[in-house]
């Protein structure tokens, strides 16, 4: 019987054969369907965005008698007057006016009740507060139209914009409350501890220590809800009749005649309506993104 001997191998060595395995360079398979997908739907959120912007520099006697994916010989900003002088300020004021009576008070209640449901978990009232909120994500705002059609009338509130802020407040409050208290879960509690033993109240470390910390999800939830308001359209529709009261969605209404559109009008009012939200969503993208994906995931 032969006894083949081999030379343990030094323990932290590798041999020739596993350093020339990991030294080979990971090769990554390419993902080419998810790359056509990408491609295919970057297509078809653009070509409409294009199909806008250049219908709203056609004049409006032009845009039957051309390729509607052409863009304009000689393109006009007539459409863009048309809508300013048609009272755009004030519905643009109005909804301004709703967005941010509706954001601040929503995101501020959501934070100090996100706060009181994770510091103090242990009381009952507060368990079953939580419960309450998770279940208004369950409502859908459609489902509530009439009874609060009916509310709004009874507070003789109707056909005002404090009909839509109040309203548009109960439904930001269950998904910010939601996000808010993963965010401020996440707080080590050790900090909270050395507040308390420096004599600190519970109000001082609600806005010392719990809002610097979940300022990203604070940015989350109010650019979330600024854009959910700002582009609602039931509320205004139900809620209000006069067009004093009118937002900018409820406004593109002024465009549309007894016996016409005026197609181009109202692409270069919905080009002006978008600005704003392009402008909010190109600075707080980062926060809102990362804080809905933390929240969620966490």
């Amino acid at each position: 019987m032969t006894t083949t001997l081999t030379k343990p191998q030094q323990p932290g060595k590798a041999t020739h054969h596993e350093r020339q395995h990991h030294s080979r360079p990971a090769t990554r398979r390419r993902n080419w369907a998810g790359g056509l997908a990408g491609w295919l739907w970057l297509v078809v959120v653009a070509v409409p965005l294009y199909w806008t912007l250049i219908t709203s520099l056609k004049a409006q006697s032009r845009y039957y008698a051309s390729n509607p994916l052409v863009p304009p010989g000689n393109p006009t900003l007539d459409n863009y007057q048309l809508v300013i002088e048609s009272d755009f300020t004030r519905y643009f004021v109005n909804t301004v006016v709703v967005t941010a009576g509706a954001v601040i008070p929503a995101v501020v209640f959501s934070f100090m009740a996100a706060y009181a449901i994770v510091r103090g978990w242990r009381v009952r009232a507060l368990r079953r507060m939580n419960g309450l909120f998770l279940m208004g994500l369950a409502i859908p705002l459609q489902a509530t139209v009439i009874p609060l059609n009916l509310i709004v009338i009874k507070l003789h509130l109707y056909d005002s914009l404090l009909a839509l802020i109040l309203p548009s407040i109960a439904f930001a409050i269950p998904l910010s409350v939601l996000v808010l208290a993963n965010f401020i879960r996440d707080v080590p509690k050790e900090l909270f501890d050395s507040m308390r033993v420096d004599g600190a109240t519970e109000w001082a470390t609600l806005w010392r220590l719990a809002a610097p910390l979940t300022r990203p999800a604070i940015l989350t939830v109010t650019i979330f809800n600024a854009l959910t308001i700002w582009n609602g359209f039931l509320l205004p529709l139900v809620l209000t009749q006069s067009p004093e009261r009118r937002t900018l969605p409820l406004a593109l209404w002024t465009f549309q005649g007894q016996y016409g559109v005026n197609v181009p009008a109202i692409l270069a009012a919905v080009v002006l309506t978008t600005l704003p939200i392009l402008v909010l969503y190109a600075f707080g993208r980062r926060q809102l993104l990362s804080g809905l994906t933390a929240g969620f995931s966490r």
